[in-house]
């Protein structure tokens, strides 16, 4: 599969005053978090919350700041999270993609609104019982 990119809106979640930022985002399933270089972090004024360590991809670790609250829109879809500080490119890895319900297309090297789920975000909650009103 080649290379994916996703032009998404990133803002502030405590500061929704603040103008948004459109970027250019690498669509990465194998990572897990998002990513951001720390000009946007700059820009969106975000505050760190921890360190964190990563490992990156040839088994080096890097302690990092963990930033945040971040929302994320994609096709009119929304995910909030925190952001991992790192890298001169946005990443969006796979916790606020399936957040999304978005799904790469590899024939197309398009990432996707779920086709099951054309509308709106769907999600799991397998094993949990709906709250029964009286």
């Amino acid at each position: 599969m080649g290379i994916v990119y996703q032009h998404i809106r990133l803002s502030n979640a405590a500061k929704p005053q603040l103008e948004e930022i459109d970027a250019k985002a690498l669509v990465d399933t194998g990572a897990i978090d998002l990513c951001i270089p720390q000009h946007i972090v700059n820009q969106l004024k975000l505050e760190a919350i921890e360190q964190r360590e990563v490992t990156l991809a040839d088994g080096r670790k890097e302690v990092v700041d963990y930033v945040g609250p971040i929302k994320i829109e994609a096709f009119g879809r929304h995910a909030f999270t925190g952001a991992m500080v790192m890298g001169d490119t946005v990443l969006l890895g796979a916790i606020p993609m399936e957040s999304m319900d978005l799904l790469v297309d590899p024939r197309r090297l398009q990432l996707i609104p779920n086709p099951e789920n054309p509308n709106i975000p769907g999600a799991l909650a397998m094993g949990v019982r709906p709250v029964e009103s009286d």
